[in-house]
C-alpha cells in the first residue's frame, strides 16, 4: 500500500486524523501546513482542498473499492469527518461492521463535526483570541453556555461507558482532541467547569493515554 499523504497542523481537526492513522497502522507522510502563515491558501494545497481548511489528505492508492471498477487515481479527501470515514474503511477498524453499532459511531461523529467543534471553537475565539476586537459580554455567554450543554450530552452518553460506542472508535478519535482543546488551547477549563464532567474527564483520559494518541497528537506539532 502506498503511503497516504496527510497535509496538518497539530490543531484538535488535524489531531483527529493524525491519531487515526496512528492507531490504524496505515503508512503515511505527514507535510506541515503552516496555517499562520497561510500556507492553507497556497495554490498546490487549494487545488486538495477548496476550503483552505486542515487536515486534509490525498490517497495514492484511490477510492474505497475503486480498484473494481478500475480506479485507482490519488484521491484527495478534505474535511476531518470524511476523511476518519474514509480511513476506516480503507484499514476495516474503529468504525463497527454491525449496522446499529455502525449508525451510532456515525451519528456521534456527526455530533462532534457539527456540534462540540464549531461551538468550542467560537467559545475558544471569543473568550480567548478574540477578547480585543469585541468586548460584549453576549457572544463569551452564548458559547459557554452551548459548551456547556454539549458536554452535558458527552457526560449522559458516557454514563456507564468507556467509550461513545462500546469500543473505541473514530467518533471518540474526533471528539476527545476538542474536549482538550478547551484547556490546552483555550484556557477554558474553569469557564465551562470542565471537572464538573467527570464521565466526560474519565474518558478523556482513557483516550489520551492510549499510544497511539499520544504519538498521533504530535504530528506536525506547535514545537516542532
Amino acid at each position: 500500500m502506498k503511503p497516504i499523504q496527510l497535509y496538518t497542523l497539530a490543531t484538535p481537526n488535524g489531531q483527529k486524523v493524525s491519531i487515526a492513522l496512528e492507531e490504524m497502522g496505515l503508512p503515511y507522510e505527514a507535510h506541515r501546513i503552516e496555517i499562520g502563515q497561510d500556507d492553507q491558501f497556497k495554490p498546490d494545497f487549494i487545488a486538495i482542498n477548496p476550503n483552505s481548511k486542515i487536515p486534509a489528505i490525498v490517497d495514492p492508492n484511490g477510492p474505497i473499492g475503486g480498484e473494481a471498477v478500475g480506479d485507482d487515481e490519488p484521491l484527495s479527501i478534505m474535511e476531518s469527518g470524511a476523511i476518519l470515514l474514509h480511513l476506516a474503511e480503507r484499514s476495516g477498524k474503529f468504525l463497527p461492521t454491525d449496522p446499529r453499532k455502525k449508525s451510532e459511531v456515525i451519528q456521534w461523529l456527526f455530533f462532534q463535526m457539527a456540534g462540540v467543534g464549531p461551538m468550542f471553537g467560537q467559545l475558544g475565539h471569543f473568550f480567548k483570541y478574540g477578547r480585543d476586537n469585541c468586548d460584549h459580554p453576549y457572544p463569551v455567554e452564548r458559547y459557554t453556555k452551548e459548551a456547556k450543554r454539549l458536554l452535558g450530552v458527552l457526560e449522559a452518553r458516557l454514563e456507564g461507558r468507556d467509550y461513545l460506542v462500546d469500543e473505541y472508535s473514530i467518533a471518540d478519535m474526533a471528539t476527545f482532541p476538542w474536549v482538550n482543546c478547551l484547556e490546552e488551547f483555550y484556557d477554558a477549563t474553569e469557564q465551562v467547569g470542565l471537572d464538573t464532567f467527570p464521565n466526560v474527564q474519565a474518558w478523556r483520559a482513557r483516550c489520551n493515554a492510549r499510544p497511539a494518541a499520544i504519538k498521533g497528537r504530535k504530528v506536525c506539532g506547535w514545537d516542532d
